[in-house]
């Protein structure tokens, strides 16, 4: 399957000519893969009609040439730098109107352009390509199924591994080597590993607690396969639960299924959360919620769109999002439950497979 950049580009100029525009400057790496498939780094593209410049530096010159060869290329010389090579190259092209982008263009740069360029008008824009990439073709839905296959394999090896005497930093090693070893590039993200009251932290920077210090562990984890990401959240349980737990964990389950049960095309992404938030209210845990429902994945771990409770984009067919509701209490733990959705014409699809009935997730610790 192979992808056509060239169509992504003709979509994303039509979006700048909507803007009044004669070109876009584009300076985000990830957005410059997305339009042209090159992995490298320190590259900009200009695209405008009739024309797809990237503009690189002689360390990228032979892999441009074979990531993406219908490319035109200016490549700088070695000593100058690639705004100063950005700015001479546009001053020749003599444009009337750009668009940069003003969510990965430094205050510093856009001064540069703007009192260099004088004869164009430069506009900073935001979100034009990131808009695009909200709607995943064949090939990301592809890429991004094999991603979350390669997450639930390691994940099911690591649980069947796990012994008491492992630290949360072992767990996370664990997780990057076998992702490397059943051929991905490595996680989606830096693992979270939390034991017990740890869990209470979303964002648990991975420590030397061990898992048996306590009878539950969040795990959230992700494989990298090719260029995309897979997000997944479980809480494995490996002892007897303090009493509270079994109806925190159903909060978040009955949230989590109803979030699921809403997703389909057009309804608001701050609709879907609301949904969610709903069990976890009922439940008296609304308070403990703290954060947004999901977001999109693909070539980032967190992109477009977003669902919270301000969120106002309408879900679209070919949207991959998370749904990961959550329940946090500082100092005794935390439960939160992730899965990747597919937003489909008729509703939606859950692509990963991983069980997320909390007697499902038990399990025996090895000596």
């Amino acid at each position: 399957m192979m992808i056509d950049f060239a169509a992504r580009r003709s979509r994303l100029l039509k979006l700048v000519s909507g803007a009044s525009a004669h070109a876009l400057l584009v300076t985000n790496p990830v957005n410059v893969t997305y339009l042209t498939g090159f992995t490298g780094h320190d590259s900009y593209l200009l695209l405008a009609p009739g024309r797809a410049l990237m503009i690189s530096d002689p360390r990228y010159e032979e892999q441009i040439s074979e990531e993406c060869p219908e490319l035109e290329t200016y490549i700088r010389s070695p000593g100058v730098v690639l705004a100063a090579a950005t700015i001479a190259r546009l001053k020749k092209l003599k444009l009337p109107t750009m668009l940069v982008e003003g969510d990965s263009m430094s205050v510093n740069f856009h001064q540069l352009i703007a009192s260099a360029l004088k004869s164009t008008s430069i506009t900073s824009s935001s979100g034009l390509v990131e808009s695009i990439r909200m709607i995943k073709d064949p090939f990301e839905i592809a890429a991004i199924r094999r991603a979350i296959v390669m997450a639930e394999r390691i994940f099911t090896s690591l649980r069947a591994g796990l012994r008491s005497d492992h630290t949360e930093l072992d767990v996370v090693n664990e997780l990057e080597r076998q992702v490397r070893q059943v051929g991905g590039r490595g996680t989606s993200f830096s693992p979270i590993v939390a034991v017990g009251s740890r869990a209470a932290l979303p964002h648990a920077v991975p420590s030397q607690r061990t898992i048996g210090e306590s009878p539950f562990v969040l795990v959230d984890w992700g494989a990298l396969e090719g260029l995309y990401r897979s997000d997944l959240t479980r809480v494995i349980i490996t002892g007897k639960l303090p009493p509270k737990f079994p109806k925190v964990y159903a909060a978040v389950l009955d949230a989590q299924r109803a979030a699921i049960a809403a997703i389909r095309p057009g309804i608001l992404a701050k609709e879907v959360d609301a949904i969610a938030r709903g069990p976890i209210e009922k439940a008296g845990f609304g308070s403990r919620f703290n954060h947004g429902l999901g977001h999109g994945i693909g070539l980032d771990i967190h992109e477009a769109p977003r669902l919270g409770k301000n969120q106002e984009q309408s879900l679209q067919a070919g949207m991959i999002i998370t749904v990961e509701p959550g329940i946090y209490f500082p100092g005794w733990g935390g439960v939160r439950l992730e899965d990747d959705v597919l937003v489909t014409r008729e509703g939606c699809e859950v692509l990963s497979s991983l069980p997320t009935d909390m007697d499902a997730n038990r399990i025996e610790l090895l000596a």
